[in-house]
């Protein structure tokens, strides 16, 4: 189980590079087996180019290494929280993609503007806060973890309806019932926050799109009635 998982998850990591969601190594993916409790995620700092399924690291969800050659992504610690706390997310995904990142960086949600936003997101991608000097000092990566779950927790957001968030002043995270879906999500992520950022300049004074826009597209592909594809 853990072998497929990990080439699972390693085919997750290398649709990064090929989706143009990544700079060099600045991203990494995991994904969960829950029957084990067993996460598998991509090496901290190894080259795409020369990464392997064997080079997958498992790990558990008290930050233990279970397997693996090579430390950990530094941002192990942000997907265990997230694992923890939303036992319906598979799979974690962080880039640090420009067009999401450019909002993270200026601390704003992303608005729903449009159908394709509806389509996978129920409302605004949020914007975490910033962290304090003393949540940085601390456990940095953890408390990255703990700020967005509060953030979904205090605005009262299905993290299941709105599979990402943007994190300030560092960049966007995305999950899914698997890794994935959680890349797919954080591909739509990245062309939703660039469609917004146009959307911004065309036009300045644009408003969120109605709500009965918004019910439409999110539940005709979600949820029990839902009738988009071959369902």
């Amino acid at each position: 189980m853990l072998e497929e998982l990990k080439k699972q998850v390693y085919e997750a990591n290398m649709e990064l590079p090929r989706r143009g969601l990544i700079t060099y190594t600045w991203g990494n993916v995991s994904g969960i087996d829950r029957e084990t409790g067993y996460f598998v995620i991509k090496p901290s700092g190894v080259d795409y180019d020369v990464l392997t399924p064997d080079d997958m690291v498992v790990m558990d969800l008290d930050g233990n290494k279970i397997e693996g050659t090579y430390k950990p992504s530094s941002d192990t610690p942000t997907h265990i929280e997230l694992y923890q706390k939303y036992p319906e997310i598979g799979g974690v995904v962080h880039t640090h993609s420009p067009e999401a990142t450019s909002w993270a960086q200026a601390g704003r949600d992303i608005p729903l503007y449009g159908t394709t936003h509806a389509d996978y997101f129920y409302g605004p991608i949020p914007c975490a806060r910033n962290l304090t000097p003393e949540e940085i000092n601390s456990a940095y990566e953890k408390n990255t973890g703990v700020v967005i779950i509060e953030t979904f927790e205090t605005r009262g957001i299905n993290p299941m309806h709105t599979p990402g968030v943007l994190c300030s002043n560092h960049g966007p995270f995305a999950w899914g019932k698997d890794a994935a879906e959680a890349v797919h999500n954080a591909v739509v992520l990245e062309e939703v926050a660039k469609m917004a950022t146009k959307t911004e300049l065309i036009n300045p004074k644009v408003k969120p799109a109605p709500n009965c826009i918004r019910d439409k597209h999110f539940y005709r592909k979600h949820g029990e009635n839902a009738y988009y594809g071959q369902i």
